[in-house]
């Protein structure tokens, strides 16, 4: 064995085996603590927290990175293309997220229908969700989406994101039809990321429209660009025992893993099994088709970005690794890395889709529905649309399955039948979801790569016009100054020299 090789390839690759080594240690570890207790006690809830209180604060980290990293990444990359080469790649990326998701949606619903894991089941009713569902329905969420794009409020949009309420009217508190009751609305905790993206978006080409005259405005983002990457260099570095502490809480908080997996083990196995197989086949695949490069080494140049987003389950925290891991590791075109990725990371869930697909069917054959090809139709296009409305954060999938349910006639209370393996579900789909920006994100930087390069040296050619008039006005002043000391008698420049001290 060639040790310094493999010296050179720990040392490459120092943070993504740590990271990974920590998920694995994450999983022994809460398996571990499981059997400390004696039979018949758990972990109470505050022992949980102590235990995940790094990992906490990993996370807290991570999302504080957020807000700087998608506002400044996103207006310094639109604003360095001209107004075409934006349309072009950001036209490029949303055909490519509604591509994947549409073929993961498909591979969900051909899953279930074949597999039928929910038609030897029992439906098993005794779990509840926390706090219990929210009254909606698709139109109404479907809605929410678009307003959400629109913030009436900036700053607001920084910690809050607008949602519809049903109430029941006050004439009649019983009324069954939830279409017949009053529709109001509140602002909910939890960042408003579309809103911020499409408003940095239009910021952007604002910015490079007027490029020449705001050349100090798009440095300064672009320089705040890379101090916040710089910051996010440092935070990763706790990644490895962040996500073991996350981990291993997570596993404490399940009561019974055995009872879980017997009841919903081939539904886990569909799930799981269908999004790895979407990201790491469909996806690769097309990958290959489009770049005629090598998926493995893509996949493994991205393994701290996969680990964060298995051990984070927030496709939003692990933005600023997965910028990071493509910039440096694949060497993408930072332009289209920040420009591509907020979107991907708000829009593109593919993960998210199948699960929703397949949630929604399984639930279905839980209850002896029997579904018609229009509601099959019915499921897909709106488990697409409910993946682009879901949030990256962990579980919002939850949140937006209520109105997949609703398709199909289901009642929201269904969630809670599979509600006990979600919190692993997640973390897969979130996985598969991180792969697929980054995916997205090289397969647009192959095809823009031409226009890019053509685009540099304007660039090159406006900062070099700007330089040459700042010497050319700091010349002039040199002259000015030179010529009026020249002229000046010596009591006038002896006075001059007093004044100015």
């Amino acid at each position: 064995m060639n040790w310094p090789n493999v010296w050179s390839f720990v040392r490459r690759n120092l943070l993504t085996l740590l990271t990974i080594l920590g998920v694995v240690i994450g999983i022994a570890l809460g398996l571990g603590l499981r059997a400390v207790p004696a039979d018949g006690e758990t972990w109470s809830a505050r022992d949980v927290m102590y235990i995940n209180y790094v990992g906490d604060l990993f996370l807290r980290a991570l999302k504080a990175l957020i807000l700087p990293l998608i506002i400044s990444s996103l207006i310094a990359a639109v604003g360095s293309l001209d107004l075409s080469l934006s349309k072009k790649i950001g036209g490029r990326a949303v055909l490519y997220y509604l591509a994947t998701t549409v073929l993961a949606v498909i591979l969900g619903i051909v899953l279930v229908i074949t597999i039928k894991p929910g038609a030897d089941s029992e439906a098993d009713e005794t779990t509840e969700t926390k706090g219990g569902p929210r009254n909606v329905t698709t139109a109404d969420t479907l809605l929410d989406l678009v307003r959400n794009m629109f913030p009436p409020n900036l700053v607001q949009a920084c910690i809050e994101q607008y949602q519809t309420v049903l109430t029941p009217p006050e004439n009649n508190p019983t009324e069954p039809d939830i279409y017949e009751w009053t529709v109001g609305g509140r602002y909910s905790d939890g960042m408003n990321i579309l809103g911020l993206v499409v408003a940095s978006i239009v910021f952007g080409v604002a910015l490079g429209a007027t490029k020449k005259e705001n050349a100090l405005v798009l440095s300064f983002f672009q320089q705040l660009s890379q101090i916040v990457m710089k910051v996010t260099g440092w935070v990763i570095w706790l990644s490895p025992v962040g996500v073991t502490f996350l981990i291993a809480a997570k596993i404490l908080e399940i009561e019974d893993l055995g009872d879980m997996f017997s009841k919903l083990g081939l539904y886990f196995a569909v799930v799981a099994g269908g999004i790895l197989f979407h990201g790491f086949v469909v996806l690769s695949l097309l990958f290959f088709l489009f770049t005629r490069q090598n998926p493995v080494k893509f996949i493994a140049n991205m393994g701290q970005a996969l680990a964060t987003a298995f051990g984070t389950s927030s496709s939003s925290a692990s933005l600023p690794v997965t910028m990071q891991c493509l910039e440096e590791k694949n060497n993408i075109d930072e332009r289209v890395s920040r420009f591509v990725l907020p979107i991907g990371a708000t829009i593109n869930m593919d993960g998210t889709a199948l699960y929703e697909a397949v949630a929604a069917i399984f639930i279905a054959q839980l209850r002896g529905l029997s579904l018609s090809f229009g509601n099959v139709l019915a499921i897909s296009i709106t488990a697409t649309a409910a993946s682009i409305g879901a949030a990256g954060i962990p579980q919002a999938g939850l949140v937006t399955l209520v109105m997949v349910l609703d398709t199909v006639g289901l009642p929201a209370e269904d969630v809670s039948l599979i509600i006990a393996v979600d919190w692993l579900l997640d973390r897969f789909r979130t996985l598969v979801n991180v792969l697929g920006d980054s995916f997205g994100a090289a397969i647009v930087y192959h095809f823009s790569k031409a226009e890019l390069e053509s685009s540099k040296q304007p660039q090159q050619d406006l900062n070099l016009t700007q330089q040459t008039e700042l010497d050319l006005e700091l010349v002039h002043q040199v002259d000015h100054t030179t010529s009026a000391t020249t002229v000046m008698p010596l009591d006038e420049r002896h006075i001059l020299k007093n004044s100015r001290l």
